[in-house]
Formats: structure tokens, sequence, C-alpha cells
């Protein structure tokens, strides 16, 4: 290789870097603006946020979070987490703060509910406490001795199943919500989008941000997706202490990005435990209802891989959003050389295959694809962003998790050309009715804003 080539290469991989970044990552700060609010909430006439402050009546004020990474040692109070591997999984509690300081709770739940704000409406991490370790998760290679002389992390196992219990109980779902985040990022991201997703939920559930070891640098896709994939084990350990440990009726699994490949390979590992066992008695065991995946830089030949190994048999039903405007993706399949599972079918040699297109048909009571390429606001910065920049894409996620609606109820469309659902231009009106037929509260007050000619549009 000639040195101009060499130099050609590096560069081509820094900018494939660089454009994942805008995708994946945000500075190593521990405060974000709060993301648009989804549009099933019709600005605010619809408001699932309970009238008083919500941190009172959450038994651990805050929101829950388990990591494999490193602990920092500094003593730098607002470095929570390295971005090395710790091999255990840690868990704790992080206090959140919603809006301003000056703000009440009544003036905070309006305005977060807007979708165009004229207020800033910050999220911010105003601390972190660690409990200890899970002690399933210690490897097999680890004296065990190590525990009892206190030359280890306490085992918080114990206080982390009261916690989510607790809050399960206080809860009109008994559902658990885990977030898996994507590369380039610091320990204090998927807290506080954790913290802005279950903010518009209601509060409903108990949250968990799931925080692996993923590493600030625009040159650490590599090694990212190296991490991704071979430290699986601990979110596979962190959901079976969830089905084993609390009163969880119902466990939900978003993944984005480069965690999608983290949340799959889990799955995998769970499928191939569970291999001899029925799909009832997986289900009865694990309770994973509905797994998400958002962005996913997953190879398309290795989901079909996990599929073969059963990974269909562990959840209910797996969502996978895809688009055609998402370059980050783009880049991933440049520089890979494989079209990745969050990409939309299309354009010359990437044609979906008849046995593709059958196998999505006789799969669809488990596997749905969902095109939110002509969803609002989709292909903001650089597209690939969307669950949290889409007011549409953000209502179809969180009505999936808190109603359990199917694509055809939630008003999707199935497109002509392939299994493929998309968004049809008044898919907001048609999620309301299905809501409508669902839950009753919320049909009171839809019938309320309807005799008052209020539009949802407007």
């Amino acid at each position: 290789m000639t040195t101009r080539t060499a130099r050609f290469w590096a560069f081509l991989v820094a900018m494939v870097c660089v454009a994942l970044q805008t995708g994946c990552a945000t500075p190593p700060v521990d405060q974000i603006e709060l993301m648009p609010a989804p549009d099933v909430y019709g600005d605010g006439l619809l408001n699932p946020l309970p009238e008083t402050e919500p941190f009172q009546r959450i038994p651990y004020d805050g929101i829950l979070f388990a990591t494999d990474r490193a602990p920092a040692t500094g003593e730098d109070p607002e470095n929570y987490y390295l971005n090395d591997r710790g091999f255990v999984v840690r868990v704790g509690l992080a206090e959140i703060q919603f809006g301003k300081k000056e703000f009440s709770w009544e003036f905070a739940r309006q305005v977060s509910m807007l979708k165009t704000r004229t207020e800033d409406y910050p999220v911010k991490i105003k601390g972190v406490e660690e409990w200890g370790m899970m002690k399933s998760s210690l490897p097999n290679w680890i004296d065990t001795s190590l525990l009892d002389r206190g030359e280890l992390p306490e085992d918080a196992s114990d206080r982390f199943a009261k916690a989510i219990n607790a809050q399960l109980a206080v809860s009109g779902k008994k559902h658990v919500y885990i977030y898996v985040h994507g590369y380039k990022v610091v320990f204090e991201n998927p807290v506080l989008v954790s913290a802005e997703l279950w903010h518009f939920l209601g509060y409903e559930g108990a949250f968990i941000a799931y925080a692996w070891p993923s590493t600030p640098s625009r040159f650490a896709y590599i090694k990212d997706s190296d991490t991704s994939e071979g430290f699986a084990r601990s979110l596979r350990v962190l959901l079976e202490f969830i089905a084993q440990e609390t009163d969880a009726e119902e466990v939900h699994v978003i993944g984005y990005s480069n965690g999608t490949r983290l949340v799959m390979r889990a799955l995998e590992q769970l499928a191939l435990k569970h291999h001899s066992e029925s799909e009832e008695v997986i289900h009865e065991k694990l309770r994973i209802s509905n797994v998400i995946l958002v962005g996913s830089d997953l190879d398309r030949g290795v989901f079909g891989a996990f599929i073969s190994d059963g990974l269909l048999k562990v959840p209910r039903r797996t969502s996978v959003y895809v688009s055609d405007r998402d370059k980050a993706l783009g880049f991933s399949q440049f520089l890979t050389r494989r079209q990745r599972l969050g990409q939309l079918w299309g354009g010359a040699g990437d044609e979906m295959l008849p046995l593709v297109r059958q196998a999505l048909i006789d799969l669809s009571d488990q596997l749905a694809f969902i095109n939110v390429s002509e969803a609002e606001a989709s292909d903001l910065g650089n597209g690939h962003g969307y669950f949290l920049s889409s007011p549409w894409a953000s209502s179809d996620i969180l009505m999936t998790l808190y109603y359990g609606l199917t694509p055809q109820q939630r008003g999707l469309l199935m497109q002509e050309d392939m299994p493929v659902y998309t968004f049809p231009p008044d898919y907001i009106l048609r999620l309301w009715d299905a809501i409508d037929d669902v839950d009753p509260a919320f049909a009171a007050e839809l019938e309320a804003l309807r005799a008052s000619e209020v539009s949802p549009t407007e």
C-alpha cells in the first residue's frame, strides 16, 4: 500500500467515525435538552404526567442504572464511571432534575408536553450513588472469597430488587423498561435518555438505564463494536435477574444503534440456554415482552443467524425500525461492506429477496419492520436519532411500550412493495383511535376534546 493510499484510507475511516459520532454521541456532560414531546400527546391536550411531582412517589427518588463500566477512582465527584470494562454489573441510583430549579412541577408538566418550547427544558444528573454489584454477574474465574473479604464491591442484588419491586408496587403497570445506548457515549448519556423516555411514559413502571463501556473517541467504532458484541453476558445476567428476583410482569428492552448488537447477542444467549423449551415456557420464565431496535447497526446476515438460533422465541414481539435516510448506517455499511439491520431495503443490489419476503410474512406475529423514512422529522441531523427527534417515531415506540399495541392497531400500514409497515399521513389520528379502544381514561379525555372541537393536529 502506498503512502498516499494509506493516508486516504486513514482519512476515510476518520470521516466515517465522525459521521457515526454525530448519530450516537453526545458531549461528555451531565445535561441534555428534553426531547420534543411525542405528537400522541397533542401539545399537552393529553398529558401522561402525574399531577403531583413524581419523585415524591417514586421510592428511590431518581432513576435506576446498571453498568459494567469500571468505576472512576479519581477525586472528581462528577466523574462517575470510566470508559473501560468493569467485568461485573454495578447497580445504583441517579438523581435527576427535570426543568430549571425555579420551575414548579405544574409549569414543568405543561411545558414539557409542548412540541415547540419557548422555554429551555434541561434534564440534568444531580448525583449518582452506586449501591454495589450484582453477585450473579461475577465471572466464574473470580475468587468469590474476595467479596467476603471486602475486596470486591458489596453485593447489592437484594437492594436493587427491592427498589424495583417498591416502584412496581406503586405503579399502575408492573413493567420494567431497559434502555441500551449506542456507540461513543459516556456513562451519563443512557441515564439522561432513559430519564426522558420514562418522563414521557408518565413514570409508570421501573426504568433502568443500562450503560455498557463505550468510548468517547471518534476512533472508537471498532473498539466499541467489539465490546457491544463481546460483553452481552452482562445484559443477559441483568435480564435473568429481573425475571427471577422481581415482581415485573413484563420486561421491555429498547436498543439503539451499536447497542442493538449487545441486545441481540444477549437474547441469542438466552435462546440457546432455553433451546429445548417452548415459547410459552420461555415467556413465562423471562417475561420479555417488547424488544425494540432503533437505528440498528447490526449486520442483517448476523440477525438472520440469531433467528436461526431461536432468538425470536425469547421476546413476545421484536420491532425493528428502519430508514433510508439514516446516513450514519450508510457510512457503517460502507465501512463493513454489509447492509445494516436498521436500513430500509432498496437500491441497486439491495432488493428484498423472495425468501426474505416470505420469512417476514411468516414471522409477522413475532417480528415487525417499521419504516420511519416518511415519519415527521425523521431526517433531522444525519437521520440516526429519530427515536428522539421525530414526534411520530417516539409516539409509536412509547405507545408500543405502554399499551402493547401491534403495528396494525397503532394505525401503521403495510407497504405495497414489501412486508414493512409505514406511517400514513393521518397516523396520529389513527393512533388516538387505537388508544381510545383500550384505555377508558384516555377515551373520556378524547371524547371531551372532540366535544370541544379541538383537533389533535392543531
